[in-house]
């Protein structure tokens, strides 16, 4: 499928609609399966999938808007769900568009879930939450209410928003632009996170842009600029530790 969509993307006009259509729909049902993902760590390092977001966008291209759930007019319906083998807690009101996997276990509150989003186990997307399209959401993760993780198929950036392992978005935080949160680390209350974002340790003074350490705990903060004027920042004020995680562990529960 990767040589195809690649041969369609760039030179659509050499294959018929129905084509590219019947292939960009094969690996929209193998991002629901797991088969394929938009991106997967390969020896400690993520590598991005450019193909399959082509696919994602051949599928925009080609289809064609209809009347679907909710009364809505689009061109993708929402992600089937199998209530006679259930294998994740799906609320009312919860909106997941084609092309998501969810996880064994998974828990989805009233929120939205955009296509090629990978959903990890025992994560739970909490009320009002918006996951972007193609946003990597790991296992045991939590993604409080009204926190918004970005999207990648407009604008087009390079990489998709990143949640590793174990990790704790609070309320009303966003993480954008390809920002990628490794595993254990917790997103406290209305931080957001871009890519221009300078990212300060507060102990040993070493600053990130784009990429927020293992295991860390992260709150709003600033830095002086230039006549006095302060600027916005994310500061790591300190590593998570057994009361942290205490403090944020996720309630098996609610999972089971």
């Amino acid at each position: 499928m990767k040589n195809k969509i690649n041969s369609y993307y760039q030179n659509p006009e050499l294959f018929s609609d129905q084509e590219i259509l019947t292939t960009a729909n094969k690996v929209i049902y193998s991002l629901e399966k797991g088969e394929i993902r938009i991106a997967e760590k390969i020896n400690g390092e993520w590598i991005v999938n450019e193909w399959v977001k082509k696919a994602i966008l051949l599928a925009f291209k080609f289809r064609k808007s209809k009347v679907q759930e909710y009364d809505s007019f689009d061109k993708l319906a929402l992600l089937p769900y199998d209530s006679k083998n259930p294998t994740y807690r799906k609320v009312p009101l919860s909106l997941i568009r084609e092309g998501v996997f969810i996880g064994k276990n998974a828990v989805i509150m009233p929120s939205y879930i955009n296509i090629g989003a990978y959903i990890g186990q025992n994560t739970m997307i909490d009320i009002n939450a918006s996951i972007g399209s193609c946003a990597q959401i790991g296992a045991n993760c939590h993604i409080s209410a009204n926190s918004c993780i970005g999207g990648v198929l407009e604008p087009v950036v390079a990489n998709p928003v990143i949640i590793e392992d174990n990790c704790f978005i609070s309320v009303n935080s966003s993480v954008l632009d390809g920002i990628i949160v490794e595993e254990n680390s917790v997103i406290a209350t209305g931080v957001n996170l871009t890519k221009s974002t300078k990212i300060i340790d507060r102990e040993s003074g070493e600053t990130y842009e784009g990429i927020i350490p293992s295991g860390s705990v992260v709150v709003s903060g600033s830095y002086p600029s230039k006549n006095g004027v302060n600027i916005s920042c994310a500061v790591i004020v300190k590593r998570v530790d057994k009361q942290t995680r205490a403090k944020l562990s996720i309630n098996e529960l609610l999972r089971n």
